[in-house]
């Protein structure tokens, strides 16, 4: 049984949870403080992802991406390299699909910090990074997590966007979504089983972890 597809998403995941965190929680940060029809804006256009199929997404990203588009083109023609149709290109779609459930549960978790102990912060001579990485960051530190594991678990199993831009390619672009549906229209049930039942048991240990990890703060 050749384990590069588990291999591959793994670090695709990782890779693209990584980006999430810091993307995701600076423009919670950010947005969460800006007026409210601002505010309003830029929340469904960050949200959209969320609603839109991930096919959909996938082709936007070609469009953009592509070889022969704006952007792809350019890294194709300057420095030979190809956007799409490569491992990591898959880190593009995932982080474009989970971004949302990242900015979205930090937004709301960062609304609901009190306003009155970043102002007494503030008055301390505090600046504004400090009270971020020292003060709202540890306080907010349960519900940022379930936002990272949210998006972990969903960039394991995502398959839409990421047939669409990166294909598949054994050994190379190969994940378990999309080898679960290449053995499935080869009629490999048996194989498909097994890589569905590895896909249930990684996000049952990584949810179950973060229970864990909840019960345990809450017993602090």
């Amino acid at each position: 049984m050749d384990l590069y597809p588990l291999y591959n998403s793994v670090r695709i995941a990782l890779i693209s949870t990584a980006i999430i965190f810091f993307v995701g929680t600076a423009a919670a940060y950010y947005i969460s403080r800006l007026p409210r029809v601002l505010k309003g804006i830029l929340d469904v256009i960050l949200t959209i992802p969320l609603v839109l199929p991930p096919t959909v997404i996938g082709y936007l990203l070609l469009r953009i991406l592509g070889p022969n588009r704006a952007i792809g083109g350019f890294f194709m023609d300057y420095f030979d390299l190809r956007l799409t149709m490569n491992w990591w290109s898959t880190v593009f779609a995932t982080t474009v699909v989970c971004f949302p459930l990242m900015y979205r549960t930090c937004r709301g978790i960062f609304e609901s910090f009190d306003e009155n102990i970043i102002h007494a912060a503030k008055t301390l001579g505090l600046c504004n990074t400090f009270i971020f990485w020292r003060l709202l960051l540890p306080v907010c530190k349960s519900g940022i997590m379930a936002g990272l594991v949210l998006s972990f678990t969903r960039a394991l199993g995502e398959y839409g966007a990421t047939s669409m831009v990166s294909g598949y390619i054994p050994k190379e672009t190969a994940t378990i979504s999309t080898t679960v549906y290449q053995l499935w229209r080869t009629e490999n049930d048996a194989l498909a089983v097994k890589w569905v039942i590895i896909n249930l048991l990684i996000s049952f240990a990584v949810l179950m972890f973060m229970n864990l990890i909840e019960k345990h703060r809450k017993k602090i």
